[in-house]
């Protein structure tokens, strides 16, 4: 017989990750996780540049793949979890990630290296409950 796979907790997050211009997706991610960690995984200090990124103007650098990364984690667990427990996730230690801080990884960490890591710290969090 064969076995059904169900589909990764993410896939709906991912696609929209995908789809959505960048500053719909910066704007999403603002309203789950606060203009201050969103700045913070751009890698910017002021927190004012994420509301020109939300009007539209331009992302530098690697911010943009490191913010539809954080988008699509974050819009995963805020389906099952309120924005205060997404925002915990993303600034505490991780068993999952050696215990490492998603955030730091997100903005400081090479991403074809940690967004698969990233990923499946989400995913056994869900799991977990």
């Amino acid at each position: 017989m064969a076995t059904l796979s169900l589909p990764k907790p993410d896939l709906f997050a991912h696609r929209e990750a995908l789809r959505l211009p960048a500053s719909k997706v910066v704007e999403k991610l603002v309203e789950i996780v606060g203009r201050k960690l969103a700045a913070y995984i751009g890698g910017v200090k002021d927190a004012r540049a994420v509301d020109r990124w939300i009007a539209g103007g331009e992302i530098y650098g690697g911010a943009e793949p490191r913010l539809r990364l954080a988008f699509q984690v974050a819009r995963t667990l805020a389906e099952h979890d309120s924005p205060g427990v997404v925002q915990a996730w993303f600034t505490g230690v991780n068993p999952e990630l050696g215990d490492r801080v998603p955030l730091r990884l997100l903005r400081e960490s090479d991403l074809d290296i940690v967004a698969p890591a990233i990923l499946s710290a989400a995913r056994a969090f869900l799991a977990g409950g």
